[in-house]
């Protein structure tokens, strides 16, 4: 069993569609595989039904972006297995809407720079739900202004700070709302690439707030972070899984589908999560009364 729990369809920044993303998962040996774009469930259902023709276990997910106030950095909030899934889409519109926002300044900035239009950056965003940095760059590779999506160019426009950055962020909610807004939908909520939060005192934070599980095996970690992640998961009680967080060509380094997997132990403990958790719950109450 290969279990590929990450990845991103052309609804937000990646670059394929459903249909070519299961077939790539078939041909990689990807047993199960979650499609988890930004503040987007849109793909589902569609996913699921291609999926079974293929023989793949398609698993419901999205990654819900947070905004961390007290590191101001963006926090991407993995939620899995929702039982109700509309209860996430209100959340979703909001950060959508807020992404717009922030990218609609971007796209000006751009333009007033260089030799693009905004009708461009949106023909490079066609199918996707949003306007992303990586759809502005695209625009100016097709403008001959650089031939690196994520090159120096990308690196110093969307920089956290400095002079030539045209960098937005949205506003989003805190980390600890999503987390509790994932749990009203019945879902699994997972921290994407906790090694970007090294430093901070937010993974400990989410822990606190109900966090289940981390992402170990992902292209952001190091081997030596992997290690470190799956043996905190076991310290801590909580889920470990992983995924390639996989873009097609809007990748920002070389990696396929099932580049990173979960191990089967892993995959079976994340598979029956929900189940233990239920069997606790039941106890508990059977206890108090």
């Amino acid at each position: 069993m290969a279990g590929d729990l990450h990845c991103h369809t052309r609804l937000s920044d990646g670059s394929m569609g459903i249909d070519d993303i299961i077939v790539l998962a078939e041909k990689c040996g990807i047993t199960t595989l979650a499609i988890t774009d930004h503040d987007c469930l849109a793909g589902t259902v569609r996913a699921r039904l291609i999926g079974e023709r293929h023989g793949i276990k398609v698993v419901q997910g999205v990654e819900i972006s947070a905004l961390d106030s007290e590191t101001n950095k963006e926090v991407h909030i993995l939620c899995y297995l929702a039982d109700s899934p509309d209860r996430l889409e209100g959340l979703c519109h909001r950060n959508l809407l807020a992404r717009k926002r922030a990218a609609q300044i971007m796209m000006i900035k751009a333009a007033q720079r260089y030799p693009i239009t905004a009708d461009l950056i949106l023909k490079c965003a066609q199918g996707s739900t949003n306007v992303y940095p990586v759809h502005i760059m695209a625009a100016l590779v097709e403008s001959g202004i650089t031939t690196e999506l994520f090159g120096d160019l990308y690196k110093e426009l969307f920089a956290e700070k400095g002079a030539k950055s045209i960098l937005v962020k949205p506003r989003f909610p805190e980390p600890a709302e999503i987390i509790d807004a994932i749990h009203d939908a019945g879902g699994v909520a997972v921290l994407a690439h906790p090694g970007d939060y090294e430093g901070t005192t937010l993974l400990d934070r989410l822990l606190d707030a109900g966090l289940d599980g981390i992402e170990a095996w992902c292209p952001q970690h190091s081997e030596s972070q992997m290690e470190t992640f799956e043996k905190l998961a076991k310290k801590k009680k909580i889920l470990a899984v992983g995924g390639s967080d996989f873009h097609g060509r809007n990748n920002k380094s070389c990696v396929t589908l099932g580049t990173y997997t979960v191990p089967e132990g892993n995959l079976n403990e994340f598979t029956n999560y929900k189940a233990k958790i239920r069997r606790q719950k039941a106890k508990e109450e059977a206890a108090a009364n």
